[in-house]
Order: structure tokens, then sequence, then C-alpha cells
């Protein structure tokens, strides 16, 4: 069991570099599988790589060789925030980078005191801990370059979840480290924890779905209200059947005008759209309108999570489902959709449908746009209903239940009209981390508390010896 230890001899600065490379080099290339989907399994490969150089002779030393592999992965990716941001994106990208730094830093810890054998069962645990939290809970959350997001759509369900899907990638790459170091009980019970989750989180129920709702949107950037019945009438003409329409959160400046309620009422169509609610004086609510058929407002949603550092809205005082004529339908807004604590709500509710206006600028450029529209396809898979997203521009996607994409426009596609027909589901369902992940967030916790005493107590001992 020897072999089991702490390495006695520190990897070299070259095989660690080696190893950081190797683990960005296999990100990016994962990143680019919205057009070679296989690409995204080589999200294996960097977890693997990040393992391997947590293993280094001090704590401090794979804090920072794994702060220097997330600033390398995400900074390029995000590099869209400099034009958002301005300077202050570096300490944005900064942040992001910290947590690979600091499941670097636990990991080795771990292994110096307890291990690799012992530490190493910790891994998938603290990493899905410290993604649920960066992702979730904390005032800076922000989900994208996630592992789950990397791989094809389908993976989220097989994964139980988009943070089950880093929970097996990093419970396989703890799996491979085994394997080099011949732990083979580890090895086996390790095999086995993999293969039941992915039993678990396989088991599907069969339902009976509804007949087709046919809903058509069309992408319009800051738009005059003015011109919004003209942009109707022609998404209507192309798409005579289409029951409800959609425009995207901000196509408004305010509440919903008269002259689209009366063209509600002219065509007996329900709209939802984006505007604000007045709240006050000087605030308002970011909200998405849903106009009946007979002109009135008869459902409306505010955004519930408001962008960071922007002038977004009061973060929705309650958050509900639209009981349509065709089931109930969840509206989530633009970024709303990234965060499972928002969703996870509406699918609680009895959502069988989520419909997502949201805000893509075209300034922030296509890349952008394309790792906003990883998210409703992972969405869509993880619960097992349709997602209906209508960009302002950029990719509005128009999901199944499955996580296929069967309808999406282009970029920037200005006044480019999305329809789909989509069946809803008798009710969607929560995948199995959402019960996981904050049991990790737990785990990686009191980790954190137990290896800052020993590092506390060891250091109080050196000062008095």
């Amino acid at each position: 069991m020897n072999n089991l230890k702490p390495s006695t001899q520190p990897p070299s600065w070259m095989k660690s570099f080696l190893w950081l490379a190797f683990a960005v080099v296999c990100f990016h290339l994962a990143y680019a599988s919205t057009r070679f989907p296989a690409a995204g399994l080589l999200i294996l490969g960097y977890a693997f790589a990040l393992v391997q150089l947590a293993d280094q002779p001090t704590v401090r030393r794979a804090f920072y060789f794994g702060l220097a592999t997330g600033y390398l992965c995400y900074a390029p990716q995000l590099f869209f925030f400099w034009h958002i941001f301005g300077p202050a994106a570096i300490a944005l990208w900064t942040v992001i980078a910290f947590w690979v730094g600091l499941f670097a830093a636990m990991v080795c810890g771990g292994i110096r005191r307890w291990g690799s054998a012992r530490a190493l069962w910790l891994v998938p645990m603290v990493w899905t801990g410290l993604e649920y939290f960066r992702s979730e809970l904390y005032y800076l959350k922000f989900t994208w370059l996630n592992i789950g997001y990397a791989m094809p759509a389908g993976f989220s369900f097989l994964g139980g979840g988009m943070y089950g899907v880093g929970f097996l990638v990093f419970t396989t790459a703890a799996v491979f480290m085994l394997i080099l170091r011949r732990s083979k009980i580890a090895l086996a019970a390790a095999s086995l924890m993999v293969l039941l989750f992915l039993l678990a989180a396989s088991i599907t129920w069969a339902q009976k779905l509804s007949p087709p709702l046919y809903i058509a949107g069309v992408q319009i950037e800051f738009p005059s209200t003015s011109v919004l019945p003209k942009v109707l009438d022609k998404a209507l003409g192309k798409n005579p059947d289409a029951q409800i329409f959609v425009l995207s959160e901000y196509s408004l400046d305010g509440p919903v005008p008269d002259s689209l309620k009366q063209w509600c009422r002219e065509h007996a169509r329900f709209l939802v759209i984006g505007g604000k609610d007045p709240a006050g004086t000087n605030d308002y609510y970011n909200t998405a309108f849903v106009v009946g058929t007979n002109g009135e407002i008869v459902f409306q949603q505010a955004k519930c999570v408001p962008i960071q550092f922007f002038k977004d809205g009061l973060p929705a005082p309650r958050q509900e489902v639209w009981n349509s004529p065709w089931g109930k339908i969840g509206i989530c807004i633009c970024y709303d959709l990234s965060y499972t604590r928002v969703t996870d709500r509406l699918v609680e509710e009895g959502a069988q449908l989520l419909i997502v206006p949201t805000m893509d600028v075209e300034d922030w450029g296509w890349h952008e746009h394309q790792l906003h529209s990883r998210v409703a396809p992972v969405r869509a898979a993880e619960y097992g209903i349709p997602i209906f997203r209508l960009a302002s521009s950029g990719v509005s996607q128009a999901v199944s239940r499955n996580g296929i994409v069967i309808a999406q426009t282009s970029f920037p596609g200005s006044l480019d009209i999305l329809s789909a027909r989509l069946r809803l589901p008798g009710s969607g369902t929560l995948p199995l981390d959402r019960y996981l992940a904050p049991l990790c967030v737990g785990i990686t916790a009191v980790t954190l508390v137990v290896l800052l005493f020993m590092a506390w107590r060891e250091s109080r001992l050196r000062t008095k010896g």
C-alpha cells in the first residue's frame, strides 16, 4: 500500500506545466462541441489533468496551478466580458478561476494528509460542492462553463442533471488516478458507485403527451413599440396556426401598450412579451407579460435573479406558473434559465413547458450567444420538458423534452422567426443531482474546515516549538 501514500517525489515543474497545458487544451476543445458534439467528451481529459495537477508538494503550489488553469480556461471563453465590463473583466475572470484553484488546493491538502486512496474519494464531492456553490449560492453566481454544459445535452440526463455530470466526470478522473496507483478495491467500489448512479438516473417513466402546441416568435432588438404589431403580422402570416407568439425580454420599455392588446383581440392569439412593470417612482420589475385573446393581461412573471452590475430591475417577489389552456407553462426571463434553483421551482409547481424571453445583445458577439445557447438543451433534458427560448438576437431555440434542438435561428438574425410544435408531457421531474449537489456542498464545507484547522494547529505547534 505504499504506493497509495502521498508522492515522496514531487512532480517536476515541467511535468506540472504539461498537465496544465493538457487541461487547458482539453477544456477549449470540449467547448468547441457546438460544431463537433463528440469533442465534449474531452472534458474528461480536463478533469483527469486537473486531478493530476493537484498532486503537488505544497497546497500553495497546487492552488496557484489550479488558479492558472482556471484563468487560462475561463478568460478566453469569456473574453466578451471585456467588451461589457472593460478592465473590471480581469477581476471577474479571477473570481471564477479562484474556484478551480481552491479545488486543487483542497485535493492536494487531502492527499498530503490522508493519502491518495482516501483523498481521491473526496474528489467528485469537492468538485460538485464547489461548482454548485459558485453557480447557485453566492452573490457572484455564474453557471456557464460548467462541466455539464460541455457535454452533449443528453448526458445531463444520464448523469442525473448537469451537476451530476460533473460528479461522474470527476469520479471517472479519480478512478483513473486509482488505476495508476493500483488500488483494486477502491477502483471496484468507485466503479460500482458510478454504475448505480447511472442506473438510477436512467430510469424513466412513460408519460402521456398532449396534442402539439404551436408557438412562434420573432427576434428583434430594442424595437420601437409602433413596429411590433407589423412584426407580429409578419410572423402570423408565416405561421397562421400558431397559438402563442413570443417577443424577447425588454421588447417594451414599460407595460404592454393598447396597440398590442388590440392585436391579440383582433387575431385571437396569446402574446408573451418582455417589458417593465413599474415599482415605485424610480424602479421596476423586469417582467414577461402574457396577453390573452381578450386583450387583457392574464399572467405576468418578473425576473427572479437580475444580472449583477446591470440595471435589471428588482428581484421577483414571487414565482408562479401560468395555467394556460394547454397546461401549466413556466416563464423565466433570460439568465434565470441558467439557475437551477429558479427553474426547479417552476418544475415543482408543475410546469410542462418553459417559455424564456431573452435579451442577448448583438454587440456581445457570436461566442457569447453560442455559450448561452448551451443552457436550454441541458435544462430540457434534465427536466424532461420542452423549452421555447426567444432571444432579441443570436440563437433562439425550440428544444424538445429530451434536449434535442428542433428549431433555431441564426446570429445576429434580426427579424428571424422561430416556430415549432411542442408536445407537453404530463409533468417534469427534478434530476438526482438536485439532492446530491447540496449534500456535496456540506461535505466540501466540512472538509475545508478540517483542512484549515489541521493547518492552523500544525502552524501553532511549529511556532511553539
